[in-house]
């Protein structure tokens, strides 16, 4: 046993927190199953420090052996991960994305703008051993007890050991959830930062599995696109200017551009992306929608990528080099949305111009094309308006201007606005100088060539079953791969210099 450097005991203030409902006392307690009712129709809510907490608590592993399965008995927690510990220690010193640097980034000097504070406003959720229980073989001793004592109605007192438990010993409180970010503070933090704890009182082993499952598996986990969504909030001037390091660096310039193609009133996609990742029951957008998180990854996967470096066969437009903040196409922010509105632009246009078989038998006969209304462009039954379909055009229209940027003289796009004037106006500013770049009629002849490609979904009406299996083919991540090597295949046939860039991409590629 280690002795606690205060003689006299500590007292920790809490709240008391009712929760009891009528009907609670219908729910079949069974003592015998270790589901006995709670003897307090209440918990508690207290403030204690790090350090003290992590002395007080023991954590019930469960553990799996496929030979002798019944020694799972009642533990339930996972075995600890001491990385993920240590994640959590990083936190806490230098907050995110900080903490996630590997060491030599770090030290560099050049991320310190990343740190953050490390905050732990998530409640510690443990039970409050009551001296004599036992736990197996061992049984809590009155001097490691906790005593708890109500004052009234609302408020209560905690009375902590003198001396804490050894390592043998069996601890006062069993943590029910929190157990990596208690593990953290077995490094020394400083005796004045606290953790928030919700505690139990002689909670039964069964409802303390059941509270853990509830905490940590049943409920639904934020989804990406409502993440990415909540980047304008967190970014600054300086995470965007920088491109090489963490990844969340690349994601806010990618959600940045997104946020744009959503907005603008120029752009195909106004409205038409789901920004938030709602269900289609839920989503405001018109008609079928891709999630802001896919637009993201496939904007990672393409543009927001590095320009050179090992391994990079076809870097990104939008690219720096590795180890490099600078991109090498030294376009503002607007300028890059503008070249992405611009390549939409494009499609769109020469989609609703294009009158062949697979477009035509996804539009309602007989009808004309609204302008910012065509099914083969953004209809139910179109690729295009899919994850797969759009990470397709972003991956051709990125590598096939990549490989000719020299001659699209991509370099010398000259500035329309400053980097610190990156709003509607500016983007409108660079759409407007556009038209007198080499790369406006290359786009617009990749546009043509994507056109004449079947983007017609398995659904589609009118496939046969041949059509139905091949078009079902692109579903899936295997679909990515799938749709960009068979677009540079049809690309290749045309008789401009899109076909040559094609095979030049195919090529690099390594596509046979």
């Amino acid at each position: 046993m280690s002795a606690s450097t205060d003689e006299q005991p500590q007292r920790v203030p809490a709240i008391v927190v009712r929760q009891w409902l009528e009907e609670w006392n219908k729910v079949p307690w069974d003592d015998a199953a270790a589901r006995n009712r709670p003897e307090k129709e209440y918990f508690y809510v207290a403030s204690m420090p790090a350090a003290t907490l992590r002395k007080l608590s023991g954590v019930p592993i469960r553990a799996a052996n496929p030979k002798n399965p019944e020694t799972r008995g009642l533990d339930y927690q996972r075995f600890h991960d001491r990385e993920r510990s240590r994640e959590i220690g990083r936190y806490v010193r230098y907050g995110f994305p900080w903490s996630e640097l590997s060491p030599q980034k770090r030290q560099s000097g050049q991320n310190d703008d990343l740190r953050k504070p490390g905050w732990l406003p998530t409640a510690i959720v443990v039970n409050i051993v009551q001296a004599g229980e036992r736990r197996g073989s061992s049984v809590l001793r009155d001097e490691h007890a906790i005593t708890v004592s109500d004052l009234d109605r609302r408020t209560a007192e905690f009375v902590l050991p003198i001396t804490f438990p050894g390592q043998d010993d069996l601890a006062p409180l069993e943590v029910i959830d929190g157990q990596h970010r208690l593990f953290a503070f077995e490094e020394h933090f400083g005796e004045d930062f606290d953790l928030p704890v919700i505690a139990f009182h002689g909670l039964a082993r069964s409802w303390q599995a059941y509270l853990f499952w509830t905490i940590n598996i049943r409920p639904k986990r934020i989804n990406a696109s409502l993440a990415f969504d909540l980047y304008p909030m967190l970014r600054t001037e300086d995470w965007l200017e920088k491109f090489f390091g963490h990844s969340i660096y690349r994601e806010t310039r990618a959600q940045e551009m997104v946020e744009t193609l959503w907005f603008h009133k120029d752009s195909p996609w106004r409205a038409r992306i789901n920004m938030l990742g709602e269900s289609s029951k839920q989503s405001t957008s018109k008609g079928p929608t891709v999630s802001q998180a896919a637009w993201v990854r496939s904007l990672l996967a393409t543009y927001v990528k590095s320009w050179e470096g090992p391994g990079v066969r076809i870097g990104g437009l939008f690219g720096a080099p590795v180890d490099g903040h600078q991109t090498v196409l030294a376009w503002t922010r607007a300028q890059q949305a503008a070249f992405l509105m611009t390549v939409w632009i494009e499609v769109q246009k020469a989609i609703r111009e294009y009158s062949g078989e697979w477009a035509t038998s996804v539009r309602p006969s007989g009808q004309p094309i609204a302008p910012d209304d065509d099914p083969a462009f953004d209809g139910e039954h179109s690729l295009l308006a899919t994850d797969q379909g759009v990470r397709a055009i972003l991956y051709l229209t990125n590598d096939l201007c990549y490989v000719t940027a020299n001659e699209l003289q991509l370099s010398q796009w000259a500035e329309v606005a400053s980097a610190s004037d990156d709003g509607n106006d500016a983007v409108a500013s660079a759409l407007d100088t556009v038209s007198s770049q080499p790369f406006k009629d290359f786009l617009a002849l990749i546009a043509g060539s994507i056109a004449s490609f079947d983007w017609r979904t398995s659904s589609s009406p009118g496939l046969g079953q041949e059509e139905r299996v091949r078009q079902s083919a692109f579903r899936g991540s295997s679909g990515y791969r799938l749709l960009r090597e068979l677009l540079l295949n049809h690309m290749m046939g045309s008789q401009n210099p899109v076909g040559a860039a094609a095979a030049e991409v195919k090529s690099r590629l390594g596509y046979a």
